[in-house]
C-alpha cells in the first residue's frame, strides 16, 4: 500500500513519517516537491503516484497572519484538500485530511462532537471548515487541537524559551482546550486510515487545560528534567489583555468517543504525553 504525506517538515508530518504501519511505503512531499496552491500540481503528482491513501497534515497555520492573507490561506486550506479530493476520486485513493478545533465558535460548555454546528470566528477557521468541505464525504477528516512535538514550532518550546529569558510571563487563561502530542495524532491517524470507514473523527489527548494551565505544566515539567534552572512567575491573564488579529475560541474542547470506539483505544492524559514530548526535546540537545 502506498501512502503520499504532505507536510513533511511540520510537526505531525514528521510524526506520520516517524510511524509508518507495516505494509505501507510512504512518499513526503514539502513545499519544494508539491505546492499546495497549485491544484494542476496536485493532480498531477496523484495520477503519477496513484497512491493509495493520502494524507494531507499540511496547512497554512499562521493563524493572526492569515486576517490579512485570505487568499493564500485559502488556497492551502480549502482549495488544495478539493483538488486531492478530485484527482483521488479519478484513481480510487482516499484522502485522510487534518482539521481543526477552530472550525467552532467556543461557545459551547461540553466537548464539541464530530456533527456539530460548525461557526468559525477566524479567516484562518473559515478556511479550514472549507477544506473539510472540499475533502469530501469520502474523506477521512480528523479535527484535532494544540499540536506539539519536540523539535517543532509550537506554544511549548516557545515557553521554554521565554522562560529562560524572562522573570515573568502573562500567559490567557480563560481559553480552554486541549493539549496534543503530535506523535499520538499520527498513530490516530494512520489508525483511522487502516479502518478506512470515511467520516469526521475528532483527536486530543486527555484532559483538559487553560493556555496559563499548560504553561504551568511545561515549566514543572522542563525543571524537573534539568530543561530549566528556574520557573518564572507564571501570571494568568484574560484574552483581552492580550488582542490579537484572529479571533480565538474561549472553549476547544473535543469530544474523541467516536474516534476511541472506532480504534477500540483510550486517549493518554496531556501531561504525561508532555513530559514524554519533553524527554525528547532533551534528547535533541
Amino acid at each position: 500500500m502506498k501512502a503520499l504525506v504532505t507536510g513533511i517538515n511540520g510537526q505531525v508530518g514528521k510524526a506520520l513519517l516517524a510511524s509508518v504501519p507495516d505494509g505501507w511505503t510512504c512518499v513526503g512531499l514539502d513545499r519544494e516537491a508539491l505546492d499546495l496552491t497549485d491544484a494542476d500540481a496536485i493532480a498531477r503528482i496523484v495520477d503519477a503516484e496513484r497512491p493509495d491513501l493520502v494524507l494531507n497534515p499540511a496547512a497554512y497555520t499562521a493563524v493572526d497572519k492569515a486576517e490579512s492573507e485570505q487568499a493564500l490561506a485559502h488556497a492551502i486550506n480549502a482549495e488544495a484538500p478539493a483538488a486531492f479530493a478530485s484527482a483521488l476520486a479519478r484513481t480510487g485513493g482516499r484522502l485522510v485530511q487534518v482539521s481543526t478545533d477552530f472550525v467552532f465558535d467556543g461557545t459551547s460548555g461540553t466537548g464539541y462532537r464530530p456533527g456539530d454546528a460548525r461557526n468559525p470566528q477566524s479567516v484562518y477557521g473559515a478556511s479550514k471548515a472549507a477544506g473539510e468541505d472540499g475533502a469530501g464525504a469520502d474523506a477521512i477528516i480528523v479535527r484535532t487541537s494544540w499540536v506539539y512535538a519536540a523539535g517543532g514550532a509550537n506554544f511549548v518550546r516557545t515557553m521554554l524559551r521565554l522562560m529562560r529569558e524572562r522573570e515573568t510571563l502573562s500567559v490567557v487563561a480563560d481559553q480552554i482546550g486541549s493539549p496534543t502530542w503530535a506523535t499520538g495524532l499520527a498513530r490516530t491517524l494512520w489508525g483511522l486510515a487502516q479502518v478506512g470507514k470515511p467520516g469526521i473523527y475528532h483527536h486530543r489527548d486527555a484532559g483538559v487545560a487553560s493556555w496559563y494551565d499548560f504553561a504551568v505544566a511545561i515549566a514543572e515539567e522542563a525543571q524537573a528534567l534539568g530543561l530549566l534552572e528556574r520557573i518564572p512567575r507564571i501570571l494568568p491573564i484574560a484574552t483581552t489583555d492580550y488582542p490579537t488579529p484572529a479571533r480565538r475560541p474561549s472553549f476547544s474542547v473535543l469530544d474523541v468517543s467516536l474516534t476511541r470506539a472506532t480504534l477500540g483505544d483510550e486517549p493518554v492524559h496531556w501531561r504525561s504525553n508532555l513530559r514524554t514530548m519533553l524527554e525528547e526535546e532533551k534528547a535533541l540537545g
